[in-house]
């Protein structure tokens, strides 16, 4: 592309990728990269991260390297940047000797503006040979998170990318991720020698989400109940611990009524992909599917992101959250949670492969997200406060929407502790409360507990009332699962002034969550009245016919928001049409005339 003629980093925003104006420290970053140098950059999933190096690429003589650890966010991002004429290419496993040839011989004879590769193959010696022979603009390394050995994606072939500077000390890095806590940031900085790179922290808030955490009681029919009221009919990802619960999940859903489909590693390739491109093509789809799914998708329009399991720490949940609403209008992260997923978490800790500080490293970010599942104030303050950004309550939670009352559970908490210790140490909670609530069982009768002092002496709260008082007892580190037993809960060090009466013990009550008014995203993109509703469908039509004839995801020709605005604003000419946020030069030569059509009918 030749950007000659006027190369203003506002200048290329406006007519290449058709934005009115930079957000946040865009500019700041876009200038910096371009005059040569480095930079770590975090920004939220949706706040742009993608412009701070593709304007760069195109103000700076050569062709910039993109490091990418996904085929599909490889593609779908060269697909997106050719509909804005930019000359971009990739380079992966799925194409063939022939394609890999043509490939690099375009970068030695700069011809791309931009190429995408994984890191595995940047760190082989021939695409090295080939870097070497080339004119490099900047390396941007994207995911930069993946180099933390102490993260939830850690990638083992991130950690050789210190090489680009080694051998390449001229060319300006730019790091990007929208996932790290300081501990990783400073990670990210050592590992990639970025040591004189200037850091860009925007906010890690995303305003647009509705975070919601409920007590799990019936998972599968709790999902299903929030998908009908607030999101029937739309596209979200829901995600489960494991492939087998992922195939039932999703089967589950189907025979509901929902447009669901699996994925998981343990599909084969061909499956996987399908899944894939249904969900980014079609509309309306939902994808059940282990941790495997999400990091480089780039569709805009996932209205929802579900949890039946509870992920490993904030930064996976911040990350897994973080792809619904990318477009900035209104969607949900909602999870279910209860004691067994507490417990399933640090067994899988205590069971786990690494050395003992890496146990405690999990564990500490473990406790961390069950700070945020059990705080009775706001969750944003808290998920903001975890990476270190100060923030007052957000109106837009379910704690901050439906405050949670708390309780003075002392004495509860000392029956249910001294329960545990009576009885061993040895069993988990349904045996436990089964003894506080004095049910004779076949277990109870087995093991003497019928006799104990302790049996009956719970009698006054149901057994929903018990979980969550365990529930609350292993989150505040009173009690912790033992992972010699499966399943058993023994006492911790904390919990002896409880015990002795020592320490008052704050618990939240267990309450059921009212139902909330639907807000789907007809209505997030509202304001529109029923003719531009119409229209609104009539744009939508017409790109889902262009996106099959390119074979491209939808949004890669135009964004929701953008055909909102068309219908909103019913440009008259081409000028006007050209105002249009996300209408670009090329974009405009190629589709103006169809889209003014449309308009005029």
């Amino acid at each position: 592309m030749n950007t000659d003629a006027d190369p203003r980093p506002l200048h290329l925003l406006r007519t290449v990728f058709g934005h009115p104006a930079f957000r946040g420290a865009q500019e700041d970053i876009v200038t910096h990269v371009a005059g040569g140098g480095d930079a770590l950059v975090l920004m939220p999933t949706g706040g742009g991260k993608s412009l701070c190096y593709q304007l760069p690429a195109l103000l700076r003589e050569g062709t910039a390297l993109v490091v990418s650890p996904l085929i599909a966010l490889m593609q779908d991002q060269v697909a997106a940047l050719k509909q804005l004429g930019v000359r971009a290419a990739f380079l992966n496993s799925t194409m063939d000797g022939r394609a890999v040839n043509a490939c690099e011989r375009a970068l030695r004879n700069g011809e791309l503006d931009l190429l995408y590769v994984a890191p595995e193959r940047l760190m082989m010696p021939r695409m090295l040979d080939c870097l070497a022979e080339s004119n490099i603009a900047l390396f941007a390394i994207d995911e930069a998170h993946c180099v933390s050995q102490w993260g939830h994606d850690f990638r083992p072939e991130y950690l050789q990318l210190s090489v680009l500077h080694e051998q390449f000390p001229a060319v300006p890095r730019i790091a990007l991720t929208a996932t790290a806590d300081p501990q990783t940031r400073e990670e990210i900085i050592r590992r990639l020698a970025l040591d004189d790179a200037r850091v860009f922290i925007s906010s890690f808030d995303r305003p647009n989400i509705r975070y919601t955490i409920v007590d799990k009681q019936d998972a599968r029919n709790q999902l299903l109940r929030f998908i009908r009221e607030e999101h029937a009919g739309e596209a979200g990802i829901v995600y489960c611990l494991s492939r087998k619960k992922v195939d039932e999940t999703a089967a589950w859903l189907v025979s509901h009524g929902v447009r669901a489909l699996p994925y998981h590693a343990g599909m084969d390739a061909e499956s996987r992909a399908d899944h894939q491109n249904r969900f980014q093509r079609e509309e309306g789809v939902v994808v059940v599917a282990t941790i495997a799914f999400g990091m480089g998708i780039d569709k805009p329009d996932v209205r929802f992101v579900a949890h039946l399991d509870l992920p490993k720490s904030i930064e996976g949940y911040y990350q897994e959250t973080g792809r619904a609403g990318r477009d900035g209008v209104p969607a949900d992260a909602w999870m279910t949670y209860g004691l067994g997923d507490v417990v399933q978490q640090r067994r899988m800790i205590d069971h786990s492969e690494g050395s003992e500080e890496y146990r405690r490293v999990l564990v500490v970010k473990l406790d961390a997200l069950l700070g945020l599942c059990e705080t009775a104030g706001c969750r944003r303050v808290r998920l903001l406060d975890y990476f270190g950004e100060p923030s007052t309550p957000c109106g837009n939670c379910d704690t901050c929407l439906e405050p949670p009352q708390t309780w003075d559970a002392t004495e509860a908490a000392r029956k249910a502790l001294s329960c545990m210790y009576r009885t061993g140490q040895r069993f988990g909670a349904v045996h436990l409360i089964d003894v506080l609530r004095g049910r004779a069982t076949e277990r109870t009768a087995q093991w003497g507990h019928e006799q104990l002092n302790v049996f009956g002496i719970g009698a006054g709260l149901d057994e929903p009332a018990w979980r969550n008082v365990f529930r609350q007892l292993v989150a505040l580190g009173y009690a912790e699962p033992d992972h010699d037993a499966f399943g058993a809960l023994k006492l911790t060090d904390a919990s002896r002034p409880v015990l002795k009466g020592e320490q008052s013990v704050e618990m939240r009550h267990l309450q059921p969550r009212k139902g909330k008014a639907a807000r789907t995203r007809s209505a997030a993109l509202s304001g529109l009245s029923a003719a531009e509703g119409g229209l609104l469908d009539q744009l939508k039509a017409w790109r889902l016919e262009q996106a099959r004839q390119q074979a491209v995801p939808a949004y890669v020709i135009l964004h929701d928001r953008t055909l909102a605005e068309i219908a909103a604003l019913r440009p008259g000419d081409m000028n006007a049409l050209g105002m249009v946020s996300g209408i670009g030069a090329k974009k405009l030569e190629r589709y103006g005339a169809a889209l003014l059509e449309l308009v005029r009918t």
